[in-house]
């Protein structure tokens, strides 16, 4: 038996709730335009908690036409009727577009029977701020609509990357574009290490996870690559997420990261999963977060389906706690300064024009001991410099400049310094 409404659209419920008949008079106008639109018992349903972390991506399939939408109508004559901003985040940025919106209009998505808007009740006491209302012929229809939306979000999202970053007003999407390809044999790294790290990696998303099915173990693992700066932690984070097929996620903490961004951010991640979490420099995590960080990652539900990796310049920064329990990070993984045999393999890749004889190779790959993949491609470069225009590489004095580099940093003492360092 189809269940009654004590207190329905009627003009009569103003002598008993005079204040829910402002509410009512709305809500039964828009009722009234779903009904002209496709006849039927039209209800309000509950999506608070989800469209708060899925309406950007809707906005955005809207605008790029994978997603079917009528405007039915606008709420309130004196409220916006469109939105003009910026292409990006960036306010600084004069790139302007016509955005689309859910504020004050009446959006109806015709394939599964849903309309979605954004606006305040006016009251004769007060009113509200800006909230979603969603509307279906049923809670099962809502349901379908937020999980077909979800599965394209995901398919979408699968060959781009989408940045998160932590800001005052809460999560913001920075940046969202193709993702940069770099191929596994680009990563220079330990062949033992580099095999463990990307069989688990592929495994994790091969047929679903059905290795951690098979046997037995929860469905999560994090990953922790630690290393000193310019060595590969972020070729190789690359490497991963442009060779899985998966949706990728880097997230930014800031120091207006909180508990709320924390919980929207693996609110956002969980909804894709199986799908690959990004957190870079997460030493920077705020001091008075870290308990909730920890609890989160601890969380069953909010890290199934879901591979984190995590990266550290500074692994004396992190708390222990991370890495000393199973579960939060299951693998701490040092990405070291290469060894004389990738030097010398690097060096090698690196000289397309063949500038040096395989001596001089195996010369630099020696004396380059203690410098970084980043440094070794400085080195190159100078070098390559100084041979076009000299005739000359001059590799072992800029191999010099920059070990007495290396030392100044050690002892943070730049002040003398024989050369000035621009910006």
């Amino acid at each position: 038996m189809k269940p009654t409404i004590l207190f329905p659209h009627h003009h009569s419920i103003r002598e008993t709730l005079p204040h829910y008949a402002d509410v009512a008079a709305v809500s039964a106008r828009i009722f009234t335009q779903l009904d002209e639109r496709s006849p039927g018992s039209w209800m309000h349903i509950d999506i608070t908690e989800t469209i708060t972390q899925l309406y950007t991506y809707l906005l955005d399939m809207m605008e790029n036409g994978q997603l079917a939408y009528e405007t039915l109508s606008f709420i309130y004559e004196a409220r916006p009727m469109g939105k003009i901003g910026n292409t990006s985040d960036d306010l600084h940025s004069g790139n302007l577009k016509i955005q689309e919106t859910f504020e004050n209009r009446l959006i109806y998505f015709p394939k599964h029977e849903v309309a979605l808007t954004q606006l305040p009740f006016y009251t004769t006491s007060d009113n509200s701020w800006p909230e979603f209302q969603c509307f279906a012929k049923s809670i099962e229809g809502a349901f379908q609509f937020l999980e077909d939306t979800n599965e394209m979000l995901r398919q979408t999202l699968m060959n781009n990357i989408t940045f998160l970053v932590d800001a005052e007003e809460g999560v913001k999407r920075r940046n969202y574009g193709e993702m940069a390809i770099v191929s596994r044999q680009d990563v220079m790294l330990e062949e033992g290490v580099k095999q463990d790290i990307f069989r688990s990696i592929d495994e994790f998303f091969r047929k679903g996870g059905q290795f951690f099915k098979d046997y037995g173990v929860p469905f999560k693992r994090g990953i922790l690559l630690y290393g000193s700066p310019g060595n590969g932690k972020t070729t190789l984070v690359k490497s991963i997420t442009g060779s899985t097929e998966a949706p990728v996620v880097y997230w930014q903490i800031t120091e207006h990261t909180n508990s709320y961004t924390v919980q929207e951010v693996f609110g956002i991640v969980s909804r894709l999963a199986p799908a690959i979490l990004v957190i870079e420099d997460i030493d920077s995590m705020p001091e008075f977060m870290r308990s909730v960080f920890l609890n989160t990652l601890d969380g069953t539900q909010s890290r199934e389906g879901l591979f984190i990796i995590g990266t550290t310049n500074y692994p004396e920064r992190i708390d222990p706690a991370l890495i000393n329990r199973a579960g939060r990070f299951d693998r701490a993984y040092e990405i070291p300064s290469p060894d004389k045999k990738l030097r010398k393999q690097y060096l090698r890749k690196l000289d397309v024009k063949s500038i040096f004889t395989e001596e001089e190779i195996d010369d630099m790959a020696k004396l380059t001991k203690g410098l970084s993949i980043s440094q070794l491609n400085e080195l190159y470069m100078s070098s390559a410099l100084n041979w076009h225009y000299e005739g000359n590489s001059e590799y072992e004095k800029r191999i010099r400049e920059l070990q007495k580099q290396n030392k100044r940093t050690e002892q943070n003492n730049w002040e003398e310094s024989d050369s000035p360092i621009g910006f």
